[in-house]
């Protein structure tokens, strides 16, 4: 009915010929290692994938205008976008021929943040510690991933002909809330007020961007951008997950392709990119001391519960055990809006017509001057050599850290054998307290060797498609910094008599922490000790953006600078591959070890069986699935109605004593399951022999049961 509603719609719009954007879409998995690898986010030790509930996915919208000019614009599914991978893709898309269409300039590859997904895949130390080093496997398959969705979108732009592109904004309240809101107080009421209908602490700004192809007037993806967290689901998730956000593109998608098409095959493509959610949590109901809403709440600014800061933590909708009943809400609330602003497109929406433009340079974010007009102090000002102070320690409310570190903590002689240890590890100099002043310096991970703990230069981007541009940050940007560097972008623009519409791509391209304000970053909670360069930051990024936009706006060229060239990265791994596979005598590998429990299931229902296998991290299955839930067609055959992709489904692998592996394929059945006759199907791969690499496939079916 909607599609009929928008035909419509667009039928009564006078569309220019030639103003209008081709756009072509893509999807491919980018899941990774579903066991063995720590998860990238919360960088708790332990938090070791187990297994699936949802794969991931990077989503590429390849756009093109009158002219030929090109960009493509890729949520992925991932915690962030490390340099390691955008420099990799570009490599990569050079390879394979396609260096002269794409590259640095006009690819822009942004993350969602899911905290619940396998990590170790930079090339800084800062960000692979916790999981043990640099997973190379990991990394090609995200590269490849991330590649091969740009690249089917290239491909999918050949088939397209060009038509309306629709920009709409509308708010979204209820699904986020601020987890440092006493740092967000620190900024000038005045500032503050101007936000009041968007959200006060939090950006509940929606913006969604509606493509339809000119050669069929249907519409064939779609973008919303929104700030939140994808940390709905805690620390304690052992399972790969897309998250709030994941959750969000996967209803979409099922609503525009129909529920039977299998996630990350249907032609509709539905991204739900990240922002500048720095600050900005899905635990909407608060923090609480041991999660128990109504109990005891956490201190303001320390987040502190009797003192410490472990117990400390936020709650989603639903209960704080219940962490995927949250991520369904946080996801199920932003894909609902973006499917009603979606539906409204033409009626409502800004019609976007005009250039493709993209800009893009490097930047060496430890040495920048920052002209006292874009100081917060009034003076010039210098950013500093990068390092974390001690409530960096403490983690969020989110997920809180260890060995009883707090937010907020700006003292510098508090807490002594942590002074000894940094010491120990590098002791910061004179000037580079003064610089970083008031942040009590934790480590100065801009000074340690052999390996770079964190990058020095950055890229910074733009894409201005019509009149919206998205500007492409390598961190998480709070509310309000994100809003101060809007503003800034569509000041330059204004200046030369161009109105746009700013929004944040965030944690694209590049990754290096958080960007407070200066005014957040005197009280030194975990988004200002992570901000690397100091607390002139924000402004350095406003600069540089400024000039950007100044010169986009006007057609001159700007210096693009150097590239991170440092020869030394993290290329170890101390956590290596998995041993050999062996199962019990008398059995084979894919061998059912626990069957289904009996033979009839009803809607709501929960199916399980176990199966002897090999370890999940033999081989990522990309673009596949370890779990099939198949029907028996009237003739005998078997039809996949689900897979590992699923929300429904779930793939937990265990180890059983040293060298076998249980692998537990599960089905919640939904209520509008279609009845029939079922089976569920494993398969995997294993390495039987110590002294070679040869993996072995296998396959397992649990015995049928019937679904009524």
């Amino acid at each position: 009915m909607f599609v009929a509603v928008l035909l419509l719609a667009l039928a009564t719009c006078h569309v220019q010929a030639g103003d209008d954007f081709a756009v072509g879409v893509g999807i491919y998995d980018v899941t990774g290692p579903a066991t063995g690898v720590d998860f990238m986010g919360y960088a708790f030790p332990g938090q070791t994938g187990e297994g699936i509930h949802l794969r991931l996915f990077a989503r590429a919208f390849a756009f093109q205008d009158s002219k030929g000019n090109r960009g493509v614009y890729v949520s992925s599914d991932l915690c962030m976008t490390m340099l390691s991978m955008k420099m990799g893709v570009v490599d990569r898309l050079a390879e394979l021929g396609y260096g002269s269409k794409y590259n640095h300039t006009n690819v822009m590859i942004s993350g969602i943040h899911t905290h619940s997904g396998p990590g170790a895949f930079s090339w800084f130390l800062l960000y692979d510690i916790s999981m043990l080093g640099f997973d190379k496997k990991h990394w090609q398959a995200v590269v490849e991933g991330i590649t091969q969705a740009i690249l089917m979108a290239d491909r999918d732009l050949l088939t397209r002909a060009p038509g309306p592109i629709f920009v709409n904004q509308d708010v979204l309240f209820n699904s986020s809330i601020n987890r440092s809101p006493s740092s967000y107080l620190a900024n000038p009421p005045a500032e503050r007020a101007l936000y009041e209908q968007w959200g006060n602490d939090v950006d509940a700004n929606m913006t969604v961007l509606t493509v339809v192809d000119g050669k069929t007037n249907r519409p064939s993806g779609m973008l919303s951008v929104f700030a939140v967290h994808c940390t709905s689901m805690h620390n304690t998730n052992r399972h790969i997950s897309g998250d709030n956000k994941g959750y969000a593109s996967y209803m979409f998608e099922r609503r525009m392709n129909g529920n039977t098409t299998l996630p990350g095959q249907g032609r509709f493509v539905a991204a739900f990119g990240q922002s500048n959610l720095g600050d900005v949590s899905p635990n909407v109901q608060g923090a609480w001391c041991d999660g128990k809403v109504g109990g005891t709440y956490c201190s303001n600014n320390r987040s502190l519960c009797g003192g410490k800061n472990e117990a400390c933590v936020g709650v989603g909708p639903t209960t704080f055990a219940d962490d995927v009943g949250s991520t369904k809400i946080i996801g199920g609330l932003q894909f609902e809006k973006a499917y009603e602003m979606f539906s409204q497109a033409a009626s409502t929406g800004t019609h976007l017509q005009g250039e493709l433009q993209t800009i893009h340079k490097w930047i060496n974010m430890s040495a920048i001057t920052v002209q006292a007009n874009f100081s917060t102090t009034g003076k010039v000002e210098h950013t500093c050599r990068p390092a974390v102070g001690f409530s960096f320690a403490a983690g969020t409310t989110d997920g809180p850290g260890a060995f009883n570190f707090y937010q907020g903590d700006n003292c510098t002689g508090c807490l002594p054998f942590w002074n000894f240890a940094r010491n120990f590890i590098k002791k910061p100099t004179k000037e580079q307290i003064a610089c970083q002043h008031p942040k009590p310096i934790l480590l100065d991970v801009g000074e340690i060797t052999p390996y770079p703990w964190v990058p020095l230069v950055l890229p910074i981007q733009l894409m201005k498609i019509g009149s919206f541009v998205l500007a492409s940050v390598p961190g998480e940007f709070t509310t309000m910094s994100g809003r101060r560097l809007r503003k800034t972008v569509a000041e330059a623009f204004a200046k030369h008599g161009q109105q746009v519409t700013v929004v944040i791509a965030g944690l694209s391209n590049g990754y290096s922490g958080y960007i407070a304000t200066y005014e957040e970053y005197q009280f030194q909670r975990y988004e200002a000790a992570s901000t690397l360069y100091g607390p002139h930051t924000l402004a350095a990024y406003q600069q540089e953006f400024y000039a950007l936009a100044e010169a986009m706006a006007t057609g001159s060229s700007v210096d693009p600078g150097q590239p991170w060239t440092n020869g030394s990265y993290v290329n170890f791994e101390l956590d290596g591959e998995p041993l050999w596979d062996t199962h019990p005598l008398g059995k084979k590998f894919g061998d059912v070890q626990t069957d289904v429990s009996r033979t009839s299931f009803a809607p709501g229902e929960t199916v399980n069986v176990t199966f002897f296998g090999g370890n999940l991290r033999h081989d990522f299955f990309q673009n596949s699935s370890y779990l099939f839930v198949q029907r028996q067609e009237s003739d005998g055959s078997f039809v996949t109605l689900l897979t590992d992709a699923n929300w429904e489904t779930k793939v937990t692998w265990k180890k059983e004593e040293v060298t076998q592996s249980l692998i537990t394929c599960e089905w919640q059945i939904a209520a509008d399951a279609p009845a029939g006759t079922y089976r569920i199907v494993h398969q995997g791969k294993a390495k039987p022999d110590p002294l070679s690499s040869k993996l072995v496939s296998y396959q397992g079916e649990s015995s049928l049961f019937v679904v009524a």
